[in-house]
């Protein structure tokens, strides 16, 4: 079944809040609870009230503006960041190190601080919510290296399921790249988001996590983006992987010799457009080209 983009017209006050960027929708709702938010003049104090795009939102006296099209980068978060805006023991964080030239962005799950790879951003609090749901089944994909010479049988506890701390753990998809000296260096695919989930599991079953790089997200892929390098999904590759069935907020084709910010890479979709959803994940698409596309049956000869 295929899903309308966000853009009702009359949505929750909370979520047309998220999807303007201000908040999450549990934030918002904090913030309309505290008489922070005034709909046509008036404060309200109950997340339950619709509105459309004719209404005047305003946030501790700041008008809210129309949300702009739904958008989606990719990011490799260097290690060392945090994955918040602010950070009470005074962290670096992962915002604070963006490119310039993003709007306010949100992002999709998090990467603690010693993770490093593919962190999803977006503008639209809808798209941040339909991602993150366990229910969508988004597989997501990690390089992981581990201290020690672990057997493949060693590791069937992951593919098993594990109980830590009467906290469950979903099976994982794990396999035993190679050893390379006193470390060996794993695939794992999980589908859940749970704090620490494969550094702990890892421990359960006595392996140390030294290095962990999250490379795909769904059809997102990090593939060749480097540290702190930004690079925006192209708007009709975003669409065919939400599943909408309408395009009211693709990007217009730019027009010629309009500048682009050197900042960031979005010249090109080398992750997302060329990619596949594993089989695993969700079943839903199989393999996407660069213009939204199923490729040839036929691989294209190596240059020589």
């Amino acid at each position: 079944m295929t899903q309308e983009p966000p853009t009702p017209t009359q949505e929750r006050i909370a979520k047309r809040l998220a999807r303007a960027g201000v908040a999450s929708r549990r934030v918002a709702e904090t913030m309309i609870a505290a008489g922070r938010v005034t709909v046509n003049g008036e404060v309200i104090s109950s997340p339950a009230l619709n509105v459309t795009e004719a209404d005047e939102i305003t946030v501790d006296g700041n008008p809210v503006s129309t949300p702009d099209r739904a958008r989606l980068w990719l990011y490799h978060k260097p290690t060392g960041l945090v994955t918040t805006e602010r950070d009470e023991k005074g962290r670096d964080t992962v915002f604070a190190n963006l490119p310039e030239g993003l709007p306010r962005v949100m992002s999709v799950g998090r990467l603690d601080m010693n993770s490093e790879g593919l962190l999803l951003l977006t503008n639209d609090g809808g798209v941040k919510r339909e991602l993150e749901l366990p229910s969508t089944g988004w597989l997501r994909r990690y390089r992981v290296r581990v201290k020690g010479t672990p057997k493949d049988t060693d590791l069937q506890p992951l593919r098993d399921g594990l109980n830590i701390e009467g906290e469950r753990f979903q099976p994982m998809i794990v396999t035993l790249d190679r050893q390379q000296g006193a470390n060996a260096w794993l695939t794992i695919g999980l589908r859940e988001g749970k704090n620490r989930e494969i550094r702990r599991a890892a421990e359960a079953i006595g392996l140390t996590v030294n290095r962990l790089i999250r490379i795909s997200y769904g059809p997102f892929q990090l593939r060749e983006l480097k540290a702190g390098e930004v690079e925006e999904v192209k708007s009709r590759v975003l669409a065919d992987q939400m599943g909408w069935t309408t395009k009211p907020q693709l990007k217009p084709k730019q027009k010629p010799g309009r500048k682009k910010n050197p900042a960031i890479r979005s010249g090109r979709s080398n992750s997302a457009a060329g990619s596949a959803r594993d089989s695993d994940a969700s079943g839903r698409k199989k393999h996407v080209t660069r213009s939204g596309k199923r490729p040839n049956s036929s691989p294209r000869s190596p240059k020589r």
